[in-house]
């Protein structure tokens, strides 16, 4: 079966509301044939309600960036799944290495998160990968094994056939290095038999599996060859018009 491919732009933390606006008005008409996948764009919290009016009537959904469990409460600085259905976004990004590394996400708050987000209808693009100690010891199989039981092994079979997950190996992340399309692939591969595992053989083959550590322009289309790749979480080259767009109809 052919899964359709996804290019989504985490702009992590930059970007103010102008530079959104701008970013989307060199932006839209650069990918406003593109009918061959998914565009999700992932702008920080404050630019959401100026990304959803730049994208509206366009082919390009935005996600955040994070979210937190409880539909509200007292969470200083936290975002509810209900802000961010009434802001306009259709996905949300969970668990990104960074959030793991710098924010103490466990496996245990991805798994709330990703129940929370689903029941309020946003799709979540769960993120899971090893760290460069990790793949230096033969533990990347068994990390990104236990982070998708931990965090997803919960759902029902109808939850996880509305998701998306990332592999993000945290070593690629921002370093300018990146895993091969071969390293990449077995690893999809090996969470896609988990999937298979876990809930069934037509789950596991219709779940998408994004790639994400220092994609660019100048790798995607070596990436993207590998069919066990269904697309990309793009990160510093998601914040310029023309890198992304290039990535996107890289994407074919």
């Amino acid at each position: 079966m052919t899964r359709r491919h996804v290019i989504a732009g985490n702009w992590k933390m930059f970007k103010t509301q102008a530079e959104t606006h701008a970013f989307f008005s060199a932006f839209r008409p650069l990918v406003s044939s593109a009918k061959h996948c998914d565009i999700v764009i992932a702008p920080p919290f404050t630019a959401l309600p100026a990304a959803v009016e730049a994208a509206k009537n366009t082919n390009i959904a935005i996600s955040a960036q994070d979210v937190h469990w409880e539909k509200e409460g007292a969470f200083t600085g936290e975002i509810s799944t209900n802000m961010l259905v009434e802001a306009g976004c259709r996905y949300v990004i969970i668990g990104h290495s960074e959030r793991r590394q710098f924010f103490g996400e466990t496996d245990e708050s991805v798994a709330k998160k990703t129940k929370a987000a689903l029941t309020a209808g946003l799709i979540p693009i769960v993120c899971v990968g090893e760290t460069l100690v990790e793949r230096e010891s033969g533990q990347t199989h068994q990390v990104c094994k236990r982070q998708f039981l931990g965090g997803l092994g919960a759902l029902t079979p109808e939850e996880f056939s509305r998701m998306l997950i990332a592999y993000e190996p945290v070593w690629a992340i921002g370093t300018g290095r990146t895993a091969t399309p071969e390293m990449a692939a077995d690893v999809h591969r090996f969470l896609r038999q988990c999937a298979a595992e876990k809930f069934s053989a037509a789950h596991a083959s219709d779940l998408r599996i994004l790639y994400g550590g220092s994609v660019k322009p100048d790798n995607i289309r070596g990436l993207m060859a590998q069919e066990e790749l269904d697309g990309a979480l793009v990160g510093g080259a998601s914040l310029d018009a023309k890198s992304l767009a290039t990535i996107v109809e890289a994407s074919r």
